[in-house]
């Protein structure tokens, strides 16, 4: 077997082999190069940031001696201002999860309750209507990998789910359906169907491998197929000439 045929063997076999696969790279490559980030991570639908009011903390002693509803004492405390929860502090702590307390009064607010969460979740966004749905989430999904318990706001608008955690009263993820769709291309790009997370594993390797020896044993085959291209129209341009004569 010569090179042309043993190049055009390699190709063709290993082409049908993962062509389906390249085709998932190229159609979610052109989805990730069209449709921009910001849209994905519904950036445009964040509400503006309150401007941060002055610091109004209690009593300095009682705040140095704060103590969760279990009584566990924290071993970092942040000042933040959350919108509708007002000026809070998050609590972490060596032995567990962390905490929220109202800043002025020191009371403890976590964990949120559906209500609670559901005001933040509406604050966050610019959308008009209220969540239709509200669900405490307490185990990870390919949709959420965050803190834990959260609570999942559920609006109407785009499929949109913003994500808030139970312990802190933050906002940790937003999913619409546009992400989602994201999600899928990106698990098939990466061959990685059940986590979407892991690029380097040994099937996508493997299968990069041998589209790499197709697309070498394509290039090889160019030559040979503009050659023998060029030979068959000069074969038979005289034929046809001398038919034509005739």
């Amino acid at each position: 077997m010569n090179l042309a045929r043993l190049a055009s063997f390699v190709h063709k076999w290993l082409a049908l082999l993962v062509g389906v696969q390249i085709v998932f790279w190229v159609v979610s490559g052109l989805f990730f190069t069209i449709i921009p980030i910001e849209q994905i991570r519904s950036e445009h639908l964040i509400r503006p940031p309150e401007t941060a009011r002055p610091l109004a903390i209690g009593n300095g002693a009682a705040l140095s001696e704060l103590r969760d509803l279990q009584g566990r004492a924290p071993i970092k405390l942040t000042i933040e201002t959350r919108v509708t929860l007002g000026q809070v502090i998050v609590a972490e702590f060596a032995d567990g999860p962390p905490a929220l307390f109202e800043a002025a009064t020191l009371r403890q607010l976590s964990p949120l309750d559906a209500e609670a969460a559901a005001a933040v979740a509406r604050a966050h966004v610019t959308l008009a209507s209220a969540p239709a749905r509200v669900e405490l989430i307490e185990t990870e999904s390919s949709e959420y990998r965050g803190a834990l318990p959260a609570w999942r706001a559920q609006f109407a608008d785009g499929g949109l789910a913003v994500y808030v955690a139970a312990n802190t009263g933050a906002v940790t993820a937003r999913r619409s359906d546009i992400w989602r769709l994201y999600d899928t291309l990106w698990a098939l790009h990466i061959m990685d169907w059940q986590n979407h997370e892991d690029f380097n594993h040994p099937l996508i390797i493997i299968v990069t491998a041998i589209t790499l020896l197709s697309v070498i044993a394509g290039i090889v085959l160019i030559p040979y197929r503009i050659r023998f291209g060029g030979g068959r129209r000069r074969k038979n341009g005289p034929a046809t000439s001398v038919a034509a004569d005739g």
